[in-house]
Order: structure tokens, then sequence, then C-alpha cells
């Protein structure tokens, strides 16, 4: 009897068992639907390898995670619980939720750039409460449709697998899938290790695509925003951030700042900081702030103030002569001390809006102008360094977090001379009346610089990155946080054409 027992356990589980892999099969086959997503989400590679890569890929790691996903649920339920009703409602259920999942992160890494995690919790959910509070009929009749169509898949197939078990013994053609799908996987690891030696970066910035792939380090991340040099790497192993053949392209139609206020508005940098000491004593009641994020390269600082944009668009600005976007509906600026920018100064206006003036002496303010002062940082030091900004602006001294150059050009255009809507079209800086988060972007000397309240995250010309604090400038020993510079990196690029 106890023997009987035994077979139909066994041949229940083994039925199971069977019906257990066509239901995985027909997972597969929804999962590579909705991982179509992925490939659409980047730009495409552009060698036939990339491409062979990015095919076999997609379908042999969808399919194994899928496959996986059976072997840790659903297959120890058949075992242990070997009901079939039971097993098939449960499995349907468990696909349903996974299917789900993978839905989400397909929309997140959409829209946002990376997976599900922890560390992009307040993004995420930053961009599904802005999706649910902007129709929120439309997104919980679409959110629940998605959920109750991949239910309802998931009840047919359960059941038409079951029902036709016998039928689905019979083909052959699944030994044949099985095996191709093990050949592209073999193949999609062995393309990715010829490539990771070969420094072939079409391949090796797919890396984060799919969910569970491989980790993505600093310089991936950099050749699939297309930020490397990558035929002057091959030539010479010299990884440059490729911003030479960038086409900047200005906001079109630009709007119309109807309610320019006539502010006047003076920036002095110094050259050296007793200069600047020197300014402070001679004007009084001026506020200062220590958190004051500056470039060290001199010119790539002074662009930067200038145009409220990180000096990844300074070559391709100065060849074109480029005026800043404000300049051109009649707002007024006087550059003096700044040679490569002297085109920028409009001589027909007298009194400038604002006067951007670098001076190796003390310069003496307008009267009743909004002001502010700082010196330049030493060459010496790190890309990046904090120093002191002065301000006749009370506010300005408290503000949270981080000030960047940029920030002053956006604050005096936005804020000062109430021109709130060319600031936020035409520059990357923040007007600090606004400013709600304390996080930035920047570049200087072949580097991206990102920083998140007090971490500053350095990505240097050969792909490597570095954690320093931006308070005291000591190396942090954190890892990468790949959602924040996937952020910070799509922000940069928001004027390439």
């Amino acid at each position: 009897m106890n023997l009987s027992q035994h077979n139909e356990f066994s041949s229940k589980a083994s039925q199971l068992l069977t019906w257990g892999h066509w239901f995985t099969f027909a997972n597969i086959c929804l999962a590579l639907f909705i991982s179509l997503s992925y490939l659409f989400a980047d730009s495409p590679p552009t060698s036939l390898m990339g491409i062979i890569y990015m095919l076999v890929t997609w379908l042999s790691h969808t399919s194994f995670i899928a496959f996986l996903a059976f072997v840790l649920t659903v297959f120890p339920l058949s075992l242990v619980f070997p009901y079939p009703r039971h097993i098939r409602g449960m499995a349907a259920v468990i696909a349903t939720f996974g299917a789900s999942l993978l839905t989400l992160d397909a929309y997140v890494y959409f829209n946002l750039g990376y997976h599900l995690s922890t560390s992009a919790l307040p993004e995420i959910l930053s961009l599904l409460w802005h999706r649910l509070t902007s129709s929120p009929a439309l997104t919980t009749i679409l959110a629940g449709g998605i959920v109750l169509l991949i239910l309802g898949f998931q009840l047919i197939v359960s059941n038409f697998t079951w029902q036709r078990l016998e039928q689905l013994k019979q083909f052959k053609f699944t030994r044949y899938a099985i095996s191709f799908l093990v050949v592209c996987f073999a193949l999609s690891h062995s393309i990715h290790i010829w490539a990771d030696a070969n420094l072939e970066f079409d391949v090796t910035k797919q890396d984060n695509v799919l969910p569970l792939s491989y980790p993505t380090t600093a310089k991936s991340l950099l050749a699939k925003n297309d930020l490397l040099d990558i035929e002057t790497y091959n030539q010479a192993h010299n990884v440059k951030i490729n911003n030479q053949n960038i086409n900047y392209q200005m906001p079109a139609p630009l709007q119309k700042c109807e309610d320019f206020t006539q502010a006047k508005v003076d920036i002095f940098v110094f050259d050296t900081d007793e200069l600047l000491a020197k300014f402070v004593t001679e004007n009084k009641n001026l506020y200062q702030t220590e958190q004051f994020l500056q470039p060290t390269h001199h010119s790539d600082m002074l662009f930067s103030l200038v145009y409220g944009l990180p000096a990844f668009y300074k070559a391709t600005i100065i060849k074109d002569k480029t005026l800043p976007a404000w300049q051109s509906q009649r707002r007024s600026i006087e550059i003096s001390g700044i040679d490569e920018l002297s085109f920028v100064n409009d001589q027909a206006h007298t009194n400038s809006a604002i006067r951007v003036i670098k001076s190796a002496e003390v310069t003496i303010p307008r009267d009743g102008a909004k002001l502010f002062a700082f010196s330049l940082a030493s060459e010496n030091q790190e890309v990046v360094s904090t120093s002191t900004l002065y301000s006749s602006d009370e506010r300005i001294s408290k503000v949270d977090g981080l000030i960047q150059p940029s920030d002053l050009i956006a604050t005096s255009v936005g804020q000062y001379l109430n021109c709130k809507s060319i600031a936020n079209q035409t520059m990357l800086g923040v007007n600090l009346y606004k400013k709600k988060d304390d996080i930035g972007v920047n570049y200087s000397q072949g580097v991206v610089i990102a920083y998140k309240k007090d971490r500053i995250t350095l990505i240097d010309s050969d792909g490597n990155f570095k954690n320093i604090s931006a308070a005291e400038g000591f190396s942090i020993q954190q890892g990468l946080d790949i959602p924040f510079l996937v952020q910070s990196i799509k922000k940069l690029k928001t004027f390439i054409q």
C-alpha cells in the first residue's frame, strides 16, 4: 500500500514537473515580449557584434531568469505539495507577480535608465507618484489592466498546458529550443569575455541593460552614454570623455520674458584670496557661505559662470561664438578679464544688467546692484574645490547644500531679472531661490563631476571613479551609485542635438 501511494505521489509529481516545463516555456515567451522594452530604452549598438550580442543576451538571459524563477518557486512546491489544482493556481499567481514586477522594472528603466533597487527608491517613488497624480484614473486603469491581463494569460496557459499535456509531450521542438537557448547563453558570455578583453565598448556598454545582468562599471556607463572617445582609447589606451564633436542645441522656440525686471547684478571673481579679503573688508553687509563648489580649472569655471552650463559644451559654444540665450532677448551682459568670452559683450548697452568681472585688483560694485564675490580656486587642488562665496543677498547664505558657478547666473537671470523661463529652458544651473534638492552635475578637465549632498563623485578620463567629501576633501570608500550617475549624465547631455 505504501508503495502504491508512493507511485501515485511520484506520478503526480512527474506530471506536474512536465506541466511546469511547458508553463515555464510560455512564461519565457511572455518575459521576452516584456523585455523588448529594454532594447529600445537606450541607443542601439552600431557594430554587427554589438547587435548579435544584444540579441543572444536578450534571448538567453531573459529565458534564464524565467527558468530560475520556476526552479526557485513552482518546482519545490510541486515536489512538496503535488496537488495539481492548487499548484496550478499558485503558479499562476506567482508568475503574475513576477511578470508584473518585470513590467514595472522595464517601465522604470525606460524612464530613469536604471533598474529597481533600494538605493533608487526615492527616485522611483517620485516617478510613480508623478505618473499617478498627473492622470490618476488612466494610470489606475492601465496598471490594473496590465496585471489582470497577465493573470488571465497565466490562468489560460496553466489550464491549457495541463489539459493538453499528453499532446504536448509529442512535440519535439522544445528540445531544439532548449539547445538553442543554451547555445545563446554560452555565446553571450563568450562574446562578453572577448569584448572586455579587447575593449569593445559597443558590447560592454550593454552590461546593465537587462535586469540582474553584469554590474555596470564607470567605464561602461560612460560608453553607454557616448561620453568615451573610443577610437582614441583603442589607439592609445587613453580614454577621454568625448565632448569635441557634440552639437550644442539651444532649445527652440525660446520663451519670452515679458516681466523682465530692470535689476543690476555684479559678479566679481578675484585672482587671489587676499584681493577677495580686501574687497570684503571695504564692502560691509556681505553674507558668506562655505559651500561654493567650483572647478579648479579657471577657464571651465568662468564659462560655467557666464552660460550656466558645464564646460562640456564650452568647445562648441566658443567655436561658434554662440551668445547666452538670455542675452539674445535684449538682456545686456558685460564681460571683463575673460579673453575667450569677450565676444559675449553687448556694447550697445552701457548700463549692463549683469557684469562678470575677473579682476587682479579690487573692483567697485555699482550702486544698488546684487553682488556675488569669490576668488579663484588653486589649480593645484582636485578637479573641484569648495571655497567661500560672498553675496549681498542674505538668502543665498542660507541655501542648503552646495552652490555652483552656474547657479549664480541662473539665479541672476531667473530671480533678479525675473526671467525664470529662460533660466529653466537654457541652463543647467539652478535658481537658488527655487532649489529643492542637494544634487548637481558639472564637467571639467575631461571629468564628469556629480554631487549628492556632501558626496562628490568624479569619473575621470580613464573611466575610473572616486568619491570625495565636499566639505573636507577626503576620499570616501563607497561604491558607484549607478542610478544617481545615470541621472546625472542624462542631465549633463540635456542640450546635445
